[in-house]
């Protein structure tokens, strides 16, 4: 099988996993290519969509007999940008994972796949990012798997509005307030791309986290 993967940012925390994954692949006799560009899309039998900001058109996916999205919600609950990181600011402990088709509308095409984990609420985000990125290649191997066999599913329910895109701005934290009471919000932001941060006195300060081991 020619699979194609497009994750669009390059230092994205994913790619590693995903490499990791293609050469499980490649190691079944898969062909696979994990590229940065869609325009760099050569087509083939499978493309999957991880962690991808630009537009795919209707005639790269038509190079492709299916063209897949992993989105982290209960779609069509969750449309939009950071779904996982939106349910956590919101105090759910149950990340849905779903594999559907790339659609002209972004998000609202047919369901092939979706599977759920669960959080303690202790997690920062590189442990939140594991759970998720495991889930997320196993849909993407079950996919393979049953390449030609899954018969996807249209979306059922309500979906609400998109969810907005997160800034550097979402990851700023008040001075007055506990670590308690902000520490969803804390242990959410990227250390190194978006990291959290507080102004007091004039200054800015921006704040990590470490889990440490148990004494």
């Amino acid at each position: 099988m020619k699979i194609a993967i497009v994750c669009s940012d390059p230092a994205h925390p994913v790619v590693p996993y995903l490499e990791r994954w293609c050469a499980e692949q490649r190691a079944r006799r898969h062909t696979v290519d994990l590229q940065h560009q869609v325009a760099d899309l050569a087509g083939g039998d499978l493309l999957f969509l991880v962690s991808c900001a630009q537009i795919v058109p209707n005639e790269i996916r038509a190079l492709f007999k299916a063209s897949l999205v992993l989105h982290a919600s209960a779609l069509p609950r969750g449309r939009g940008w950071s779904p996982y990181i939106w349910s956590i600011l919101a105090g759910e402990d149950e990340i849905a994972v779903t594999l559907l088709e790339a659609a002209e509308e972004a998000d609202t095409g047919d369901i092939w796949l979706q599977t759920r984990f669960r959080l303690e609420g202790h997690e920062l985000l590189p442990e939140i990012h594991a759970r998720l990125f495991d889930a997320e290649l196993r849909l993407m191997s079950q996919a393979v798997v049953g390449f030609g066999a899954i018969r996807p599913m249209p979306q059922a329910g309500v979906a609400g509005p998109y969810l907005r895109r997160r800034t550097p701005q979402d990851s700023r934290l008040d001075a007055n307030k506990s670590i308690a009471a902000q520490f969803d919000q804390l242990r959410v932001a990227d250390q190194n791309r978006f990291p959290a941060f507080f102004e007091l006195r004039g200054h800015r300060y921006i704040l990590r986290i470490e889990k440490v081991a148990d004494p």
